[in-house]
């Protein structure tokens, strides 16, 4: 049956309106998107075939350009749409931080952070660049590597850090595999990195690992 033949109150977009959009499960946000569906798959149906192939919203969102064309009912025209949907989501929490310090707001940092990193399927080296009241100056993106890692070179970490003013830096990258626990590796590169900015005045607040949670070594004790 087709969504508009249904009772209003289940209706998606008739439920996010009258309840808000926090009480519509993923496949109701995503059939909200898709707007229509197919002979015979109504677009709540196709979100939940979407979803039960995929295994998940994030996992939709980074489907490339070729397989998300070839589903039927879907097209070039959903995929601008979903990626544009994607990059206003990071926007809203770059927006967020705009002159606010960083360390009284941690949950809006982290979730920027998590919006900026967790859906690459590379390892991605990344330093928000702070001023001397931890304010957002700018995300830079350093170091892409392949799945097993980034090489991340001190040098340039520090040189991109002075060209930016900054005062500060919270370093920040993704694990693809999802688990966000700190490897060895990450720990010396973290104190490298501090050694390395340190001498030249520049702190660094935290190092922070995204990967299906955020885990922040300065909880670690670890910087």
């Amino acid at each position: 049956m087709a969504i508009s033949h249904w009772p209003s109150a289940e209706k998606p977009r008739e439920k996010l309106i009258h309840r808000g959009a926090g009480a519509l499960s993923d496949a109701e946000l995503l059939a909200i998107f898709l707007r229509t569906g197919v002979a015979g798959c109504s677009a709540l149906d196709l979100a939940r075939q979407l979803l039960s192939d995929y295994g998940s919203l994030r996992s939709v969102f980074a489907v490339d350009a070729k397989r998300f064309c070839n589903r039927r009912g879907l097209g070039l025209a959903k995929f601008v749409q979903l990626q544009a949907a994607l990059e206003i989501a990071r926007r809203h929490f770059a927006e967020a931080l705009d002159n606010q310090d960083c360390l009284t707001r941690p949950a809006q940092t982290m979730n920027y952070l998590r919006a900026r990193l967790r859906d690459y399927d590379y390892e991605v080296f990344a330093c928000l660049m702070l001023d001397n009241r931890n304010r957002v100056i700018a995300f830079r993106e350093l170091f892409r590597g392949t799945i097993d890692g980034a090489s991340v070179y001190p040098r340039e970490v520090v040189k991109q850090a002075l060209a930016d003013n900054a005062a500060a830096v919270i370093l920040a990258h993704n694990h693809p595999s999802g688990v966000c626990e700190p490897s060895q590796a990450d720990i010396r590169i973290t104190g490298s990195l501090q050694q390395a900015l340190g001498l030249v005045d520049i702190r660094v607040l935290d190092h922070v690992i995204v990967g299906d949670g955020v885990t922040c070594l300065s909880e670690r004790g670890l910087v």
